[in-house]
């Protein structure tokens, strides 16, 4: 059998503060947890405080499938916290500053994890800080050529900038925004689109996108419910969506991003990129928070459906 692919999540690992209660979370942290789910060694490469929510972090990720063991401590400053108000069922968001993860440190260890990785994860939200923003670059800069690195671009106001979008663009082999941010991240780099209808000028976006940039090869554009678009320099690929009762989307686009990466490792068609990225970012929406638990028989019915398309 197979060794799983080494797959890593880089960035925030966080609380989101709802007025239910606290929930784990943090781009990076919910695209581990579903790629370990589906059967690779998912690791977290974060920061947490030395603080109750740090402890409690660990303690919610340990019985999950994913490496938590080279999670940073750090003395000085607190874990993450995001306090979430959700408008119907879209998340509104506060992230409150600093936090442990705008101080990662730049390991030995993560930079072997970064040769070895099959595959990488990162967004704009952990980049605002200049010492994260060198260590995330520099383990993306550090990976073989071969390594799928999927720039998640995840827009936080006021957290990003056009030099954080360029500079992880120049260092992606994927890009995956959703359609609201794609006139925003053309906009930032200087190349806004003209009045085409919706879909045409998704797809001018992305093809700009893989002319502006060498190394990408892949813009991955999720819409919602309304399914996902996949460009590459030879084809593209529209998905109408997988009909859900949405409970709230927290993390939904992460799941979307972890089944895609999953997928590609596995050399999989554009089609099936795509049916299994609506398939997981649908569950994920179906249910409350960002990892909820996950049956067997949810997981097989899913595997199930995503391999009929190929």
């Amino acid at each position: 059998m197979k060794e799983p692919r080494l797959i890593l999540g880089i960035g925030e690992l966080l609380w989101d503060l709802l007025p239910e209660g606290p929930r784990l979370g943090g781009a990076p942290a919910n695209f581990s947890v579903m790629s370990g789910r589906l059967g690779n060694h998912a690791v977290i490469l974060s920061r947490i405080g030395r603080d109750d929510l740090g402890r409690d972090a660990i303690k919610r990720l340990d019985p999950l499938p994913v490496d938590s063991s080279n999670v940073q401590i750090d003395a000085a400053h607190e874990t993450g916290r995001v306090t979430v108000t959700l408008r119907d069922g879209q998340p509104e968001y506060v992230i409150h500053q600093p936090a442990a993860w705008d101080s990662l440190e730049l390991s030995d260890t993560w930079l072997q994890l970064a040769e070895r990785a099959d595959a990488i994860c990162f967004g704009s939200l952990a980049q605002r800080s200049v010492e994260s923003r060198q260590t995330i670059q520099t383990l993306a800069a550090q990976t073989s050529s071969s390594c799928v690195r999927v720039y998640d671009v995840n827009l936080r106001a006021p957290f990003y900038s056009g030099e954080i979008v360029q500079e992880s663009l120049e260092l992606a082999t994927v890009v995956k925004m959703n359609d609201a941010e794609v006139p925003q991240v053309l906009g930032l780099l200087g190349l806004p689109l003209n009045d085409e209808p919706v879909p045409t000028r998704l797809r001018v976006g992305a093809e700009r996108l893989l002319s502006e940039f060498p190394t990408l090869q892949m813009v991955a554009i999720t819409c919602g419910g309304n399914g996902s678009l996949l460009v590459t320099r030879e084809a593209w690929h529209q998905h109408p969506g997988v009909h859900v009762q949405v409970a709230d989307t927290i993390g939904a686009g992460d799941a979307f991003t972890a089944a895609m990466t999953h997928y590609l490792l596995r050399g999989a068609d554009l089609a099936t990129l795509n049916e299994a990225g609506n398939r997981w970012g649908a569950w994920v929406a179906s249910q409350a928070g960002a990892m909820p638990a996950l049956s067997e028989a949810v997981r097989t019915g899913i595997s199930a459906a995503i391999e009929s398309v190929a």
